[in-house]
């Protein structure tokens, strides 16, 4: 029998424990395969080319793709759905000038994420393509009175080149006090708006009066946290601010521009993959 002196052994010993501290601790997640939903794998990949603005708010106001930043009234940062978002409050919004691909935009899709209690004074613009010379903007998104969780009021507005036309979608469930996602898309070869929630669809139309490519009139600045006669000063001409509207007091984050009516499929990667921070 081989006899092993206390030298030998305290040898092996102190070579298992050298071995023992260069080894890794085991991650199961080093091994699962990157996150891809729709084959995407982060929702800067959907439809690149088509996107014509983002704004992430992640501690600034600048466009990504435009390279424009805003002008904040009152808003400030916070946590996100993914960074740092913007922060709203009354008498606050976030004024900022849309690029020409905007402006002339004849088919669109837009994304946001929002996180806001129902309106208690006021409807609550979420974002306003100002019309220079008149009441309304050519395109707006707002949440109406009355609205609560299990009857969301959304409104999707447009002006179609000699009048204002407006999407009332009533009966959205589960829209506030949390982050959702709201997205809006208009096709010109069908004149068909659609509205999503979560990346799924809610409601859908053809609006009397809008139909074919859209046709934005003496365009103004995009806004931020309310409708554009909110603003201070007023970004129109027609009127000044309106007891019956009111501001975002809740977070914006994630908004998203495309000059194409985005497939569903392209919309749910969008949402799925922005909520999961890719």
């Amino acid at each position: 029998m081989k006899k092993y002196s206390f030298k030998n052994i305290l040898g092996v010993a102190l070579a298992g424990l050298a071995l023992s501290s260069c080894q890794k601790d085991f991650d199961p997640k080093s091994y699962a395969p990157p996150l891809s939903i729709g084959g995407y794998t982060s929702a800067a990949q959907v439809a690149p080319s088509n996107l014509v603005a983002h704004w992430a708010f992640d501690g600034n106001l600048a466009d990504s793709v435009s390279k424009t930043a805003g002008t904040a009234t009152g808003t400030s940062f916070t946590a996100g759905i993914k960074g740092q978002g913007l922060q709203g409050a009354l008498n606050s919004y976030v004024i900022a000038a849309p690029s020409a691909t905007i402006t002339g935009l004849s088919s669109f899709t837009m994304t946001e994420w929002v996180n806001t209690p129902p309106p208690s004074t006021g409807i609550i613009g979420l974002f306003s393509l100002a019309k220079t010379n008149a009441f309304w903007g050519n395109f707006e998104i707002f949440i109406e009175n009355g609205s609560t969780n299990d009857n969301g009021k959304l409104r999707v507005h447009f002006f179609n080149g000699t009048d204002d036309v407006t999407y009332a979608l009533d009966n959205v469930k589960n829209m506030f006090d949390k982050w959702v996602n709201l997205g809006v898309s208009y096709n010109e070869s069908t004149s068909v708006i659609t509205v999503y929630l979560n990346g799924s669809e809610v409601g859908n139309t053809k609006l009397n009066g809008l139909s074919g490519a859209l046709k934005f009139q003496n365009t103004g600045n995009i806004v931020f946290g309310c409708v554009q006669f909110q603003t201070d000063p007023s970004q129109t001409t027609a009127t000044g601010k309106q007891s019956w509207a009111s501001y975002l007091t809740g977070q914006l984050d994630e908004v998203r521009i495309y000059n194409k009516a985005l497939s569903d499929s392209e919309i749910n990667a969008v949402v799925k993959l922005e909520g999961r921070g890719k």
